[in-house]
């Protein structure tokens, strides 16, 4: 079974404020330990974690209104029928003036979204910052004048497998809910569910709604946002994933600091897992590290001195498995200053210092196609080191990608996908935005059409 299609988003969220001592772990000795209550816990936990709703209107389009034979004799309708689709979910409260951090698939395109607190109240929310490559947003409450409570943060790189933990959230919409469980396994990246794939694993029982909610210690701090499950069902099967505190401490800081994006450091090098056979080549007791496969001129990696085949096996004296282990390592390290990276180069461990500045994005020019082609309602863009970085594109691609398709675009239902590069079309090269929009306000019978697409080249041609 696939295990990546098997997974249902959901989650449980969680922040981190900064590194406080690790909980004592002590093994119940008698009975009476066993029967210790969570409660004080909970009731410490609660007043911070909030329920989040959210509302989209879509058009009920009728699909015979594409028919123009239909639309010939019958006409196109003045007045489409809308549906409201509703999504549910939770989120933790991780500032005092309203500040809320849920998932970012719970309020995804949403027209209105609204927050319940423990104590009933509702509040209207805006969204502040919102981040698809870690699939978590953070909103503000509207018309709020009070003082929160809000949960500290726990330093997720303190976890130990076997840990005690809390999930709480509002599964299926009965209310709020505490399951609790133990820390499975750390550092998953094998889940498919988001670009940084370094999840902590849970027994506790999450279910949908539980998206946004709080994944907690037994000191009541945060640990990390309950984002997916595996499961067969679509219940809970034990298997749940959240994403660490230390990766939500940056978006929050983000939405904290005024900006609308993430500001993360950027490496400006791609990586490749290293399999038996290359950990062979390599000489390596076992496949571990993240193997430097190309470097962009005038990046960090570069400045550092970092060289293709370099082998990197730490960051900041922690061990390196893969690069998804390293993408999280390096993306959670705060703007300025350098990272100390060790490399094996030639049998030769060497530090070098990456330094930790974002990528340049200048010159995207980002456009929304109009004229009636293949490519209609695509949103498209030049590519820039920062946009390479976020598609996950190699470092140093030039050239035009899709960067978003509108729903029901004539673009997406031809087949293009988000992060498709153009490289031709009816024989010219696409360089710029302006290429494409050009050669797209030109009617066309025939559209010979190249684009790149996961390293491959794919040619198509489409009628006018």
């Amino acid at each position: 079974m696939n295990f990546t299609r098997a997974l249902t988003i959901l989650a449980v969220s969680s922040i981190v404020a900064g590194p406080v001592l690790a909980q004592e772990r002590i093994v119940p000795s008698s009975q009476t330990q066993l029967r210790l209550s969570y409660a004080p816990i909970v009731q410490h936990v609660q007043p911070a974690v909030v329920n989040v709703y959210a509302a989209k209107a879509v058009k009920n389009r009728n699909p015979l209104l594409d028919d123009p034979v239909f639309r010939r004799f019958f006409g196109v309708p003045g007045q489409q029928r809308e549906q409201v689709q509703r999504s549910l979910g939770s989120g933790v409260l991780v500032d005092s003036s309203g500040l809320v951090v849920t998932n970012n698939h719970v309020i995804e395109g949403a027209d209105q979204v609204k927050v319940s607190l423990s104590d009933k109240r509702e509040f209207e929310a805006e969204l502040v910052l919102k981040d698809s490559r870690t699939d978590l947003a953070v909103l503000r409450l509207k018309g709020a004048h009070e003082k929160f409570p809000t949960l500290d943060f726990a330093n997720s790189d303190q976890l130990q497998v076997g840990d005690v933990v809390l999930a709480i959230g509002n599964p299926f919409g009965v209310g709020q809910t505490v399951t609790h469980g133990i820390v499975s396994a750390l550092a998953r990246t094998q889940v498919g569910i988001t670009d940084y794939q370094f999840f902590i694993q849970t027994d506790a029982a999450i279910n949908p709604g539980n998206s946004g909610g709080a994944l907690v210690d037994m000191t009541g701090k945060l640990v990390g946002i309950n984002t997916a499950i595996f499961s067969r069902s679509g219940g809970s099967q034990g298997i749940g994933f959240a994403i660490p505190a230390n990766m939500v401490r940056v978006v929050v800081a983000s939405a904290k600091s005024g900006g609308k994006d993430v500001k993360r450091p950027w490496l400006g090098a791609r990586l490749q897992a290293v399999t038996p056979e290359i950990a062979e080549t390599l000489g390596l007791p076992r496949p571990t590290g993240a193997l430097v496969v190309n470097v962009a001129p005038n990046s960090p990696a570069a400045k550092a001195g970092m060289k293709v085949s370099d082998l990197i096996v730490s960051i900041e004296g922690q061990p390196i498995d893969d690069p998804n282990g390293f993408d999280y390592r390096f993306a959670t390290r705060p703007l300025g200053g350098a990272a100390e990276v060790d490399v094996r180069r030639q049998n030769t461990v060497i530090k070098l210092k990456v330094p930790l500045e974002v990528a340049p994005d200048t010159g995207r020019d980002e456009i929304v196609l109009k004229a009636r082609s293949p490519f209609q309602g695509a949103r498209v863009a030049n590519i820039s080191p920062a946009l390479a970085d976020e598609l996950r594109l190699d470092s140093g691609t030039e050239g035009v990608v899709v960067t978003a398709l509108a729903d029901n675009a004539l673009a997406a239902n031809v087949g293009f996908q988000k992060g498709d590069i153009i490289v031709a079309v009816n024989g010219k090269k696409i360089s710029k935005t302006g290429d494409l929009e050009r050669i797209t306000s030109e009617p066309s019978r025939l559209w010979r059409i190249t684009v790149m697409r996961g390293g491959q080249q794919l040619s198509v041609t489409l009628g006018g």
